[in-house]
């Protein structure tokens, strides 16, 4: 597995599995199924309510702690200082661990700071190893860097060949922080739209490779993590099949050429501000 050193030194796996809208059962599948086919990174948050099916996979793979590095992310109704504190001691319990690799703020509303605050303050106890953001804008992002004494190591935003956020990852470079990929082919209901593009495509026939490996070799040659989720087995296994062939510079360019179309999680921030402030989630009330 390909790593990526993060800007504390840590070296992270650039490929791994995410289990958003994930059920626990399906979760606990896919963790094993990853962590027994060479996968060693896995990505949850506490709002996909399925960290204690994470943990159960994680420990039914027989995969020692130590070769797995876990992601989960803090909820913006815990943002507060001490909610986050207590949120963060909520998911190493459920998750079943010592220590978290890497935590993120999950989204860019309410008092963001504070939580990064105490997110900087969990490194400093042996709780979290590296910290970083998710779906921050521009903005918001530089407010964090302006504020923080732990720069952010990952920023994980939605990336895809349609919409590649390659403005937000020259900002990210500044820090030496590092882009992931959610929704890197288009997530369930626009996968078609990425993996039938007639380039992707025609770049898949001339490796003998699927649509769906070459979107996420294009990734990695991007410099990008990235971290497909399924519960289907074939998929798992065809998703980390992406490190015996390599794109050439003009295919690439080719893919380059698709920027534009858009992104498909397509809520304004003003929505999703209304949304995410709104809503209170029982995180514990999980199998």
């Amino acid at each position: 597995m390909k790593t990526v050193k993060l800007n504390n030194g840590i070296e992270m796996p650039q490929l791994g599995i995410g289990v958003y809208a994930l059920s626990p059962d399906d979760a606990e599948f896919a963790v094993k199924t990853a962590l027994e086919n060479g996968y060693r990174l896995i990505d949850t948050a506490n709002v996909y309510r399925n960290e204690k099916a994470v943990g159960r996979g994680i420990k039914a793979s027989g995969v020692s702690r130590e070769e797995i590095f876990i992601t989960t992310k803090l909820w913006p109704q815990d943002y507060k200082y001490e909610d986050a504190k207590k949120a963060i001691d909520a998911s190493l319990k459920r998750l079943g661990v010592d220590y978290i690799d890497l935590l993120l703020l999950h989204q860019q509303y309410g008092p963001y700071l504070e939580a990064y605050r105490a997110m900087e303050d969990a490194v400093k106890e042996g709780k979290v190893r590296a910290i970083g953001l998710s779906d921050f804008n521009a903005k918001r992002f530089q407010d964090v860097v302006d504020h923080a004494s732990i720069m952010p190591a990952v920023h994980q935003v939605e990336t895809h060949p349609f919409f590649q956020e390659r403005d937000l990852a020259d900002l990210a470079g500044k820090v030496n922080c590092h882009i992931e990929s959610w929704f890197p082919l288009g997530g369930r209901d626009d996968i078609q739209k990425i993996i039938g593009n007639e380039t992707v495509v025609r770049i898949a026939n001339a490796h003998h490779k699927s649509p769906a490996q070459v979107v996420l070799r294009w990734h990695l040659q991007m410099g990008y993590i990235v971290i497909p989720g399924s519960r289907n087995k074939d998929h798992i296994l065809d998703n980390i099949n992406v490190f015996d062939f390599e794109l050439t510079s003009e295919e690439m360019e080719q893919i380059h050429q698709l920027d534009g179309t858009g992104r498909f999680f397509n809520m304004s921030e003003e929505d999703q501000e209304r949304w995410f402030l709104g809503s209170t989630i029982d995180f514990d009330a999980q199998k």
